[in-house]
């Protein structure tokens, strides 16, 4: 006889909401990067949607369910189609966004929603010199975001100041990454079929191994005790999970085959349980498996399936799931028809009261150190919050204020050029007071813009009239050498 192993979470139970209390008539992007389209926090619901002349994203209140009117006001300020999106994990109304256009750009949503299209970012983050594909934020660190493109650079940003603080060069493009609970590595899979640990204070690959050896896109999560979890695909196009321990790369601890199917799997990690849940592009399955420091390390306990398969997929962080309803854990899974649909999975009990066991103690929304600690070195573990009565943003006044001064408040400085604009141009045009604004729009940071734009095109035509001179004269001296052939 079999034995079975025990665990309170074998029971674990999926059941979507009905259709009018989930999201409906989402126009979702069509691109083919492998994303998840969908990111989720304990107040919003974002998408990325399909947009006309660049790139824009959905931002829903959680509680506003239903049928989205085709108008609803979007995210809209990349020049080319968004690749990734990211909720901060200290501020629940700012989030970040990757695209096509070689930007990430940083929002801040109002409280209550967008009430018309937001395009205009807190700040634009430049640096990547191609598109920019995957967006990581650090676990602990206020402001610190992490950024890697298909010019196969990792950057670290400190968003508080718009600075890159680190480039790190990996040998090919990055499909996934995660950092470590404390933020102090960060783990990454790449086309090139390596595993790679790299340390996030001084850039340098710290281990790096073989990974799954198929050519498509391989996932990777840090999970606790210094393990790495990955999937992706076998030369025989099968596809797998990995468990590998963070000190040796050369040797998976335990490798699976899980199916033969072709959709890249997204791993979806919860540190309070050691739950790892995937979930396939294409599929109409979720798999969640248990974590334990005994062989085989990883155990299926069973799968959630549907008839619909999932075209993206959001995760809600533990501090926004219902703990009186043991609710564990919440997937936003996007259909191909437009349906963003609500699957809570829960942990059947008798009793009513608080399951210790499981709900211990989960990352808040406090940061445990600045952006300054960090980038001096420092570590810090995430700063954990009983939901014994509930989650509840902690110290929301105080931290909105540090948030204003860091994140809000210090927009890049306008370039050099600009500041000082030509003077014959000044004078020339009608001076206006500094907060002269109509319709909501500063006259005069427009009328300096216009100047400046104005000494481009000057430039510009000066430029051109050398260049043109130069071809002249050339063309001139080749016709005097062939006369003098000639003669």
């Amino acid at each position: 006889m079999a034995f079975m192993r025990k665990s309170k979470f074998r029971h674990v139970f999926g059941k979507p909401l009905k259709r009018d209390e989930c999201y409906d008539a989402i126009r979702i992007t069509r691109t083919s990067w492998e994303s998840t389209y969908c990111a989720v926090n304990p107040k919003f619901v974002a998408v990325i949607t399909e947009a006309a002349g660049g790139g824009s994203f959905l931002v829903l209140p959680l509680g506003k369910t239903g049928r989205v009117n085709i108008d609803h006001p979007m995210v809209a300020g990349h020049k080319g189609a968004v690749l990734d999106i990211a909720w901060c994990p200290h501020n629940d109304d700012v989030i970040a966004s990757a695209s096509e256009d070689c930007t990430v750009k940083l929002w801040q949503i109002p409280e209550d929603g967008l009430k018309e299209n937001l395009t205009e970012p807190v700040v634009d983050l430049c640096a990547h010199q191609r598109r920019v594909t995957l967006l990581v934020w650090h676990p602990t660190a206020m402001n610190v975001l992490l950024s890697t493109g298909s010019d196969n650079l990792i950057i670290i940003w400190n968003v508080g100041t718009g600075e890159a603080m680190m480039q790190v060069e990996m040998p090919d493009q990055i499909y996934s990454g995660s950092f470590n609970s404390d933020g102090s590595r960060f783990v990454c899979t790449c086309k090139d079929k390596i595993l790679r640990i790299m340390d996030t204070h001084s850039g340098k690959t710290v281990q790096e191994g073989k990974c799954h050896m198929g050519s498509k896109p391989a996932q990777c999560a840090y999970l606790k005790n210094g393990l790495v979890f990955t999937t992706g695909f076998s030369k025989m196009s099968e596809r797998q999970y990995a468990l590998w321990d963070e000190k040796d790369l050369n040797e998976p601890k335990t490798i699976e085959e899980i199916d033969s199917s072709n959709g890249v799997m997204f791993i979806f990690y919860d540190a309070d349980t050691n739950m790892v849940y995937l979930a396939g592009k294409g599929d109409s399955i979720i798999r969640y498996y248990e974590v334990t420091d005994e062989a085989p390390y990883v155990h299926f306990l069973t799968l959630y399936q549907s008839n619909a398969p999932q075209r993206g997929i959001g995760f809600m962080p533990k501090r926004g799931l219902n703990v009186n309803n043991n609710e564990i854990a919440r997937f936003y899974k996007l259909h191909n028809n437009g349906l963003c649909e609500i699957i809570p999975f829960t942990v059947p009990r008798k009793s009513e009261l608080f399951q210790d066991d499981l709900y211990p103690d989960t990352a808040s929304d406090v940061p445990a150190i600045s952006a300054e600690d960090f980038f001096s070195g420092k570590n810090s573990e995430p700063v954990l919050v009983s939901l014994k009565d509930g989650f509840a943003p902690s110290k929301k006044e105080q931290l909105k204020v540090v948030r204003k001064s860091n994140i809000l408040d210090k927009m890049p400085a306008k370039p050099q050029q600009q500041q000082s604009s030509n003077n014959a141009d000044a004078a020339a045009a009608p001076s206006l007071p500094p907060s002269h604004k109509h319709d909501g729009i500063d006259l005069k940071e427009l009328q300096e813009e216009i100047i400046e734009l104005k000494n481009k095109v000057r430039r510009q035509d000066k430029r051109i009239g050398e260049l043109e001179a130069r071809l002249s004269a050339l063309e001139r001296n080749s016709e005097e050498e062939e006369g003098g052939e000639v003669a």
